[in-house]
């Protein structure tokens, strides 16, 4: 079987921590739902028809078979990855009035060893797994044995200063990793951490090239895409919001999957045109999500 008939069985690897989010909620009992950022991907895109495996670490635990039958509910394929942890991760999430949630994490991060993503028709990392040790280096081999095999490489910076108060380490993360980036996906919250002082239409134009595509997104203002030298604005449907949760990553699983259905195309061939439609399907995932408890 040659390289692009495997990378269309295999379809996408996703690289990271999936998670038990345990939300707060008015009548006093805890809401919980499987996510953390690469689960949501892996599970957006294959609900959107893209075939996903995601490479995690999980504990054998009831937070386990909770994320366990999640992800097979939704024919994401599972890598396991050892050593197993004495427990699942886990993030407790206080709502603000508007939605948003602020995140308390428990996290285990430390796989022996990554998959090759040889094969597989992209790779998408970021998140808590970018940055975590010891796996974090293994997130940094992977992404360089992706691009040096000519893999496309998806990156979701995903700040979270409750698990690494450094803003310089995210810094430093991003400058690794966001090279190889052929798709870059920051919020505006990233941006402030990591590019203060910068305005989202002006920095993704400084970030995207003729083989990256980049998308900050906005909120309820919509997202900037740019690809080349097109930068198009999009904007955020008005929905009654429930919760922000998994938004961001429903926005990155469109994506991804507007990319698959064009056959991972390449940021130089990308129109206008083109950016808008792949930022409006996005943008339209994520406020679909913002409509429900969690990140489903």
């Amino acid at each position: 079987m040659d390289h692009k008939a495997l990378a269309d069985v295999l379809g996408v690897l996703v690289v990271g921590e999936a998670l038990v989010d345990v939300v707060g909620r008015d009548d006093g009992e805890p809401a919980e739902h499987p996510g953390g950022s690469p689960l949501n991907v892996a599970v957006g895109l294959a609900r959107l028809g893209v075939a996903s495996t995601l490479a995690t670490q999980l504990g054998d635990d009831g937070y386990g078979d909770l994320v366990h039958e999640h992800l097979l509910a939704s024919d994401v394929e599972i890598d396991d990855l050892s050593p197993t942890p004495e427990r699942t991760s886990t993030a407790v999430a206080a709502l603000g009035i508007d939605g948003a949630a602020v995140y308390e994490f428990d996290l285990t991060w430390n796989p022996d060893s990554l998959p090759d993503p040889d094969g597989f028709a992209a790779l998408h990392v970021g998140s808590l797994g970018s940055v975590l040790a010891p796996g974090a280096r293994l997130v940094t081999q992977i992404v360089a044995r992706a691009h040096a095999v000519g893999v496309p490489v998806s990156f979701d910076a995903n700040v979270r200063l409750t698990v690494e108060p450094d803003a310089a380490r995210w810094r430093e993360v991003f400058d690794t990793l966001a090279p190889a980036a052929t798709v870059l996906r920051m919020s505006q919250d990233d941006v402030d951490v990591l590019f203060p002082g910068h305005g989202a239409t002006a920095l993704a134009a400084e970030l995207a090239s003729e083989r990256r595509l980049v998308a900050i997104t906005q909120g309820p203002d919509g997202a900037v895409l740019a690809a080349a030298d097109h930068v198009v604005a999009v904007e955020a449907p008005s929905v009654d919001v429930v919760d922000t949760i998994g938004a961001g990553d429903s926005f990155t699983a469109a994506l991804l999957a507007g990319l698959a259905t064009r056959g991972w195309a390449t940021a130089s061939t990308l129109s206008a045109d083109d950016l808008r439609d792949l930022g409006t399907q996005a943008a339209h995932a994520a406020a679909l999500t913002c409509t429900r408890p969690g990140a489903t």
